[in-house]
C-alpha cells in the first residue's frame, strides 16, 4: 500500500467556497479594468475615499505606509517569501512552499499583464496603476498561509473559511491602505488588486494539488483513509 499523500493546499472542505469566490473576483477585475481602461483620473468611487492626486499622509503614519510598501517593492517581497517558505519547510509542507513561490509569483505576474492590457494611469502616462502589484502580492501571499491554517485537522468549514477571508481582508485592507495614503494607487485599483489575489491563489493551489498529486493521486488517498483489518471480513 502506498503511503498517505502529503495535505492538500487546498483543503477540500474549502473549495465549494473559494470556487465562487474567485469566479466573482475575476467579474469585479474585469468589470473595473473595462471601466477605468485608458484613464488617467480617479473616477466617482475613488473620490469618495480621497483624492488621489498626491501623498495625503503625514508624520507618524507616512513612516507606516512607507513600511507596508517597502513589503510590496522586490527586496521586501522576495524577503517576505523567503520567511514563509522556510516557515513551510519547517512545518514539512513542501507542497505549501511551493504554493507560496507559485501563488505570490502568478499574482505579480497578472497584475503587471493587467497594467499593460487596462492602460490606466496615474500621476502622467508612465505610471500604469490597475490593478495594484503591491495589493495582489501582499493578499497573495497572506492568502497561502491562511490556507495552510485551514488545513489543520479538526479545523470546521466555517471556521476555515472565516479564517482565509479575515486574513485576505486584513493583508489587503494595510497595503491597500498604505499605496492610496501614498498617492500610489486609486482605490480601485487596490480593489482589483486584492480581487487579482482572490481569483489567482485559488486557481493556483488547485494546479499545485493536482500536479503533486498526480494520476491516482486521490485515489490512493481514498485506499488510505479506508480503515484496516486484521483479517478477512465474514461473508454475509
Amino acid at each position: 500500500m502506498k503511503g498517505r499523500p502529503a495535505p492538500a493546499v487546498l483543503p477540500l472542505s474549502l473549495r465549494s467556497w473559494l470556487g465562487p469566490v474567485a469566479c466573482l473576483a475575476v467579474l469585479v477585475v474585469a468589470g473595473i479594468g473595462v471601466l477605468y481602461a485608458g484613464h488617467g483620473e480617479p473616477g466617482a468611487v475613488d473620490r469618495w475615499f480621497v483624492e488621489p492626486t498626491a501623498d495625503s499622509v503625514g508624520p507618524p503614519w507616512r513612516r507606516v505606509a512607507l513600511a507596508a510598501d517597502f513589503l510590496g517593492e522586490p527586496a521586501g517581497a522576495a524577503a517576505l517569501v523567503v520567511v514563509v517558505v522556510a516557515g513551510c519547510l519547517l512545518l514539512r509542507r513542501p507542497r505549501a512552499a511551493v504554493l507560496a513561490v507559485a501563488a505570490s509569483g502568478a499574482a505579480v505576474v497578472t497584475a503587471t499583464l493587467l497594467k499593460h492590457l487596462v492602460g490606466r494611469t496615474i500621476h502622467g502616462d508612465d505610471n500604469l496603476s490597475y490593478p495594484s502589484g503591491h495589493t495582489a502580492f501582499l493578499t497573495a501571499l497572506a492568502l497561502v498561509v491562511a490556507l495552510l491554517a485551514a488545513g489543520r485537522p479538526g479545523l470546521g468549514r466555517r471556521a476555515g473559511a472565516s479564517l482565509v477571508l479575515a486574513v485576505a481582508l486584513v493583508a489587503g485592507a494595510a497595503m491597500g491602505w498604505a499605496q492610496v495614503a501614498l498617492g500610489a494607487h486609486y482605490p480601485t485599483d487596490v480593489l482589483g488588486g486584492w480581487c487579482t489575489a482572490l481569483a489567482v491563489v485559488p486557481t493556483t493551489a488547485w494546479l499545485v494539488d493536482r500536479v503533486a498529486d498526480g494520476p491516482g493521486g486521490r485515489a490512493d488517498a481514498r485506499v488510505d483513509d479506508r480503515p484496516a483489518h486484521s483479517g478477512p471480513r465474514a461473508p454475509h
